[in-house]
C-alpha cells in the first residue's frame, strides 16, 4: 500500500541516489523520500539511524532542503557487524589503511558534496545510544536503518521513537516477516511498534515500512 500521489525526487536527486555507494533499491527510496518529504511539512529536524555512504541521506536532506529544515544522520562510521572484514557486506574500499577498521564518513563526505547537499545535513559521529540520550528534541521523522541485530535495533527504537512528534512518522527499513529473506532484528521492531498502541502503518513498500505517531509512548 504505498502513498498515493507521492512526492517524487528530480531526477538530478535520484540520479545521485543510484550513484552512491549503498544498499537501497529505488522503489525503496522512493517511498522513503515521500515519507520525508511529508513529514518535513511538520518544520522538524528529518533523522535517520545508520548514514554508512550518504546513500538515503541525500534523500532526505533533499526533502529537508524543500522543506526548511535539517537532516540529521547518526552513524560511528565503523561499520555494522555484516559489514566487517569476512562478512557478506564488507567493502574493503572503505576501511582505513592507518587504523585498519572501516570508516565511511570520508566517503560520505564525498557523496553529500556530490550531490551539492552539505549545508542541509548535521553528521553526528557517535553510537546511535549515546547520541540518542543527549537529544532533547522533538522529530519529525525517525528512519531506523542502522545494525540489525536484536541490541542493535531495539537500541535505536527505544533512543529514537520517543523523540518522535505527534503526527511525525517511525520508517523502519529491512524489515522481513519471512526469515529466509533476511534477519528478523528489525520485523521484531516493527511489531513492537505497533503493538505499543503509539504508531499506526501508514504504508508498506518492499522491506520498509512507514509508521505514524498516533498515541503515547513506544
Amino acid at each position: 500500500m504505498p502513498a498515493e500521489s507521492a512526492v517524487e525526487p528530480s531526477p538530478e536527486i535520484l540520479a545521485a541516489f543510484q550513484a552512491a555507494k549503498g544498499f537501497m533499491p529505488v522503489g525503496e527510496g522512493l517511498a522513503l523520500y515521500a515519507a520525508a518529504a511529508e513529514a518535513a511539512a511538520l518544520g522538524l529536524p528529518l533523522l535517520e539511524v545508520g548514514t554508512y555512504c550518504g546513500r538515503s541521506t541525500i534523500l532526505l536532506a533533499d526533502a529537508a532542503r524543500a522543506a526548511g529544515v535539517t537532516a540529521l544522520t547518526v552513524d560511528h562510521h565503523r561499520g555494522s557487524e555484516e559489514q566487517q572484514p569476512g562478512w557478506e557486506y564488507h567493502d574493503p574500499t572503505v576501511v582505513d589503511p592507518e587504523v585498519g577498521r572501516m570508516d565511511t564518513l570520508p566517503t560520505f563526505r564525498r557523496t553529500l558534496h556530490a550531490a551539492g547537499l552539505e549545508d542541509h545535513v548535521v553528521a553526528l559521529v557517535g553510537r546511535s545510544p549515546q547520541v540518542a540520550a543527549v537529544w532533547g528534541g522533538k522529530l519529525g521523522f525517525v528512519f531506523i536503518d542502522g545494525g540489525h541485530t536484536d541490541e542493535h535495533a531495539n537500541g535505536d527504537y527505544e533512543g529514537w521513537a520517543p523523540h518522535v512528534a505527534e503526527g511525525g512518522l517511525l520508517v523502519i527499513h529491512d524489515v522481513f516477516p519471512d526469515p529466509a529473506h533476511g534477519g528478523q532484528a528489525p520485523y521484531r521492531v516493527y511489531l513492537r511498534a505497533l503493538a505499543s498502541g503509539a504508531f499506526t502503518e501508514v504504508s508498506v513498500t518492499d522491506s520498509l515500512r512507514v509508521l505514524r505517531r498516533t498515541g503515547t509512548g513506544v
